[in-house]
This record gives structure tokens, sequence and C-alpha cells, in this order.
């Protein structure tokens, strides 16, 4: 016999209003209703003030549009925590899509770190800024292959480590929200390879691995460029959410039935969900706190007191094409055919002879085709870390 998922809800349903005849009917739901409330509400306010900064002081288009982005984290979170302790009935539904930005951020927070690498280098180019790069160990678990970070699909194949997860990760969550609505996924129940929650799991359990070993990778390969940057506390700022969210509700999970006990109206898995959304509502407000902090607004502060516009920005923010060509250029390598090779590893050299894999990856111990010499770099390329005691890197005024 097929096990069964056990239901996520009571049948008893409070027909009890928020207000009545005598006025507010206060319980433990609707204290916590209250708060989870107003925690969205200042968490907002925050990362308001914060965004509408950055957009009066537009400076660098490249850089703000994916602070911006980030910066939008907390608000999400927290406005989509209060909706499912408010409907805590569909609180599946409610995490499955909210989770789904962590991608946007992740990704939004390797371009950021390009833009800033590429920012130290004559030409305002990443490959440029690591074209003198030694061969280097791959970072654990990895550490006994070594790479080579001048080769020609370097690059492309950083992006796409973490760029993925802008793919699958949505795909995750509209599989989730199929099979939750069909009653396979079993998102209260144990583990098992009867429902679909297992898979699912295992799936953004190797896609956001991959996610974070890029950016550690490329953190560690250009560490010396970001100094100045603050990019410790920036990535701190995305992943302790990723890490709260997440560690605690395995917590609650692991309280149910043993600490936490369902009532008439209230299962064991509603409450422990319901406690969940209600914590990261709270936690949202320190966090949007710390990212005004790590990503001040003021290394971009106009200096002759002509604020620029706010909607441009905020379009900026939301249009996410750079995301989409940046994809469509690694799937054009991958599936594609391979670049011709050029002094930066670009396509510089189109109609020439194309790497092979030893050559683009520098896979020590690869037996593939000899490689070849590899061509002159611009000795006369220019790394200079940001130094916050000096003058910032030059901005690009945006016209609008």
């Amino acid at each position: 016999m097929s096990p069964t998922c056990p239901a996520d809800n009571n049948e008893a349903i409070d027909q009890s209003t928020f207000w009545t005849s005598s006025g507010l009917n206060w319980d433990e739901h609707r204290i916590g209703w209250a708060i989870a409330g107003a925690s969205a509400a200042l968490t907002v306010l925050i990362s308001l003030v914060s965004v509408l900064q950055h957009c009066r002081n537009y400076t660098n288009r490249a850089e703000q549009r994916q602070i911006l982005r980030i910066l939008y984290m907390p608000p999400v979170y927290a406005v989509i925590s209060f909706f499912s302790y408010r409907f805590f009935r569909s609180y599946t539904y409610y995490s499955l899509i909210q989770v789904v930005y962590e991608a946007i951020t992740l990704s939004a927070f390797l371009l950021l770190l390009i833009e800033y690498v590429a920012s130290t280098a004559a030409g305002h180019s990443a490959e440029g800024a690591i074209a003198r790069k030694d061969k280097k160990k791959l970072p654990i678990p990895f550490c006994c292959w070594r790479y080579r970070p001048t080769k020609a699909y370097f690059m492309y194949t950083l992006k796409w480590s973490v760029l993925q997860y802008v793919i699958i990760r949505p795909a995750i969550s509209i599989a989730g929200i199929i099979t939750q609505a069909y009653g396979v996924l079993c998102e209260s129940g144990s583990y098992t390879i009867h429902f679909a929650k297992v898979y699912l799991d295992s799936i953004d359990f190797v896609s956001i691995s991959i996610a974070l070993y890029g950016l550690i990778l490329f953190y560690g390969l250009t560490k010396e460029e970001l100094v100045g940057r603050r990019p410790l506390a920036k990535f701190l700022a995305i992943k302790l959410i990723v890490f709260f969210t997440f560690y605690q509700s395995f917590v609650f999970d692991a309280l149910e039935g043993r600490v936490i006990h369902a009532t008439q109206y209230w299962s064991a898995t509603n409450i422990a969900d319901g406690l969940n959304a209600l914590a990261i509502c709270l936690e949202m407000i320190f966090f949007a706190l710390f990212m005004m902090w790590a990503y001040n607004w003021s290394e971009y502060k106009v200096k002759d007191g002509q604020h620029t516009s706010i909607w441009r920005p905020l379009w900026d923010s939301i249009n996410y094409t750079d995301f989409v060509l940046e994809i469509a250029g690694s799937i054009r390598y991958f599936f594609g055919g391979k670049p011709q090779r050029g002094p930066y590893g670009d396509s510089a050299g189109a109609g020439g002879p194309k790497y092979d894999f030893g050559e683009a990856f520098g896979v020590e111990g690869y037996r593939g085709k000899a490689n070849k010499p590899r061509t002159s770099y611009d000795d006369d390329i220019r790394l200079s870390p940001y130094s916050p005691s000096g003058s910032p890197p030059p901005h690009r005024p945006l016209a609008v």
C-alpha cells in the first residue's frame, strides 16, 4: 500500500473575525498577525529609504541596478511571509514563491562583483582584470584540481554556474505548486520517494550549491580587486537571510508533535509554519538595516546636488534583460558552438581556430589535444583596487 501524505490543515475552520461588536477580537493568532504586519511594514519603509537614495543618486547604472535588486530582498521576504502567516492554509504556495527571489538576488550579486572587478581594469573589462591571474586551486572540496582563470571560457562558465539558478529555482517552484495542488508534494510529511518533495529538494540543493560555489570561486580569485568594497558584508547580508530562513524552518519542523501541538483550528504544521513566518517578518527589519549599511548609497552621491529621476532606476531594477543576455550568451557557448579565440577569451578572433576543452578551461591533467601557446596579454592592464579613503572609481552619469 502506498504511503499517505498527512494533511497540512485541520478540517475545522475558525469563523470568528478580527473585529467584533465588542471591539478587537484578540488571541494569539491575531496578535501574531498584527506583529507580522507591523514588522513587514517597517521593513518596507527602511528598504524604501535605501532604494530611493540610490535612485536619487543613480550615477553608476551597471552597479546600482544590481544593488537595487538586492535591496528588494528583505521587503519581498517580509511581505510574502506576512501573507503566508495571514493565509496560513496556503503557506506552501507562498513559501515556494518566496524562495524564487533568492535566485535573483544571488545572480545580481555576481553581476555586481563583476562590475566591481571590471572597474579596476583598463577598458572596464572583468576579463581584462583577471588576464594576468595565475593558475589556482579550486576551492574545497575540489582543491585537488587547479584551474587557469585566463582561459577563454572561464567567465562563461562562472556566470552560468550562478545564472542557472535563475532558471532552475523558478522551475522547481512551479513544479512544487503543481504537485502541491495535486496533493503529491507532501511538504509536511517525511522524506520518501513516493512524493515529489524529495526530488525537488535534491535538484534545488545541487543547483544552489553550484551557484554558491561559483560565487566563492570568483570572490577568492578577485578579492584583491574587491578591497574597499566590503564584499564579505554584502554577501553575508544575502546569505544570512537564506541561512536563517532555512534553518529556523528546519527547527520548527522538528518541534512539530514534540513541543508544538495541534489545536482545534490549527494543525501542528500550521503553527510551526506560522511561527516561522512571524520570525522572518521580525528578522527582515534587522536585515533591511544591515543592507542599508552594506549597500550604502554615499559612494554614488551626486556632487552638484542635481538628483536623478527615480523612475529610470526603478525600471532598470525590474528589467531583467541583462540576465537574459548573460544566460543566452552562456547557452550559445555550451550548445551553439564555442566562440573563436580572441585575446581575452571573447569572440574577437572569429574565423580563427577554436579552443578545445583543455585550452578553454585549463583543467590540469586533461588529455585532449595538445595545448597551444597562450596568446599575449596587454601588459599595461591596470589593476587598481578600490580605495574608500581615496576617490571612488569613475562613475558614468546616467542621462535622465
